[in-house]
């Protein structure tokens, strides 16, 4: 639907014109926006690739690769390699389509010369059990591959139209250098700063000597940066983004008002460690249920971190709904919450997300569960809220737009 809207606004008309489009669909929603693209646009369908972490099928003629999320794999390697090699063949007649959608980072993976996947995988495991937020993580993805941070721009010649789907709401939403890593958009971050994120999130005694070498070597000069912006090579790229987290809110808002509840939607994104950020939230959803008529539905959006230092299994809506959980009991008498992730896959579960209400630490007491302090420290949420019955199940959606939040107070 976002595709069919991007095209019938014309969105990419005069960028194309009577060229023929060289497709690359990257992410959790490429199977879709490929086959929606080449349903409308002309001889679409004659080369390119999809890259999905999804099962699928390509769209016309295009080439097929499973990839990893969130760790690359093989197949992301094999994507990316391909996607540089077909756009490094561009003609004069022919312009390059990138169909970009969260998990494009992991899926278009092509590790700079030295580096192997492993190497790479490695960083991106280590960075995410840190919590560093997708700006890091992205900022040293783009230094540590051949593709991303506007590199797969540059190899087509700047002949480039993005159609991007945003799943980035920090540290500057839908920000078109941070989603899929920016492989058609110019770069503002360092080697230096990927140096920065990597130490800090445990430096030598943690992650690949190798990676860390290879951003050392390009501190020092001796790796080329990632392009900037004003580089003239992006002159002729176009950049169109199509859907966004506010695509979920409204959609969430509309059902919610047909329902017969008041609705307020909370502007601000919901950002940061899972805990402490579900602890804001129960103060703001406690602030505005004084304010507003009842019943009551509040809509957020967002994508919080988490860090994993516990066994456990969870993922970070589990795990912002199981801290929202403790303030809740202590603040409402009639609240429900409910954190999904809008891809359908929180962390690495099968769950997209929990509901929790002011009755969950009670219940869960009842059935011999531990308090929801000791699942946080462990970093267990999925096993306390399977425990309860209380996971959100939908499969993946094909799409990614961050999480979403509701809160539901009567």
């Amino acid at each position: 639907m976002l595709v069919a809207r991007a095209l019938s606004a014309g969105a990419v008309d005069e960028a194309i014109g009577d060229r023929i489009p060289l497709v690359v669909a990257a992410g959790k929603a490429a199977s879709e926006m490929a086959s929606a693209f080449v349903s409308v646009v002309p001889r679409a369908g004659e080369r390119g690739l999809v890259a999905s972490p999804q099962a699928g099928g390509a769209a016309g003629n295009l080439e097929w690769f499973d990839v990893g999320h969130p760790v690359p794999t093989a197949g992301s390697v094999g994507a990316g390699r391909r996607a540089l090699a077909l756009a490094g063949g561009l003609g004069p007649d022919e312009v390059l389509v990138l169909l970009l959608s969260g998990g494009a980072s992991a899926g278009l993976a092509v590790p700079i010369a030295g580096l192997t996947l492993e190497d790479k995988s490695a960083v991106t495991d280590v960075l995410l059990r840190a919590g560093v937020a997708i700006d890091g993580l992205n900022c040293v993805r783009k230094h540590l591959s051949a593709i991303k941070g506007g590199r797969l721009a540059v190899a087509a010649g700047g002949r480039v139209v993005t159609l991007a789907i945003s799943d980035v709401v920090d540290p500057q939403p839908d920000d078109p250098a941070v989603i899929g890593s920016g492989p058609t958009t110019p770069d503002s971050t360092t080697f230096a700063e990927a140096l920065s994120i990597c130490r800090a999130a445990g430096g030598a005694g943690t992650l690949p000597r190798g990676a860390l070498e290879a951003l050392e070597r390009g501190v020092r000069g001796e790796l080329e940066e990632s392009p900037k912006p004003g580089d003239a090579r992006f002159a002729g790229a176009r950049y169109h983004l199509i859907g966004s987290r506010r695509d979920a809110v409204e959609g969430a808002v509309r059902r919610a008002r047909e329902l017969g509840f008041s609705v307020t939607v909370i502007d601000e994104p919901v950002t940061g460690e899972a805990r402490r950020a579900a602890e804001g939230y129960v103060r703001s959803i406690a602030r505005l249920a004084h304010e507003q008529p009842r019943p009551l539905c509040i809509v957020s959006a967002g994508e919080t971190t988490v860090q994993v230092k516990g066994p456990g299994r969870g993922g970070r809506n589990q795990e912002f709904a199981l801290a929202a959980a403790f303030h809740l009991a202590r603040r409402f008498p009639d609240a429900v919450v409910a954190s999904v992730g809008t891809d359908g896959i929180d962390g690495p579960t099968d769950a997209a997300g929990a509901l929790v209400d002011t009755s969950t630490p009670g219940r869960a007491a009842e059935r011999g569960l531990h308090r929801p302090e000791h699942y946080l420290a462990a970093n267990d949420s999925y096993t306390f809220f399977e425990a309860l019955g209380d996971l959100i199940y939908t499969g993946p959606t094909d799409t990614n737009v961050g999480d979403l939040q509701v809160a539901l107070i009567g």
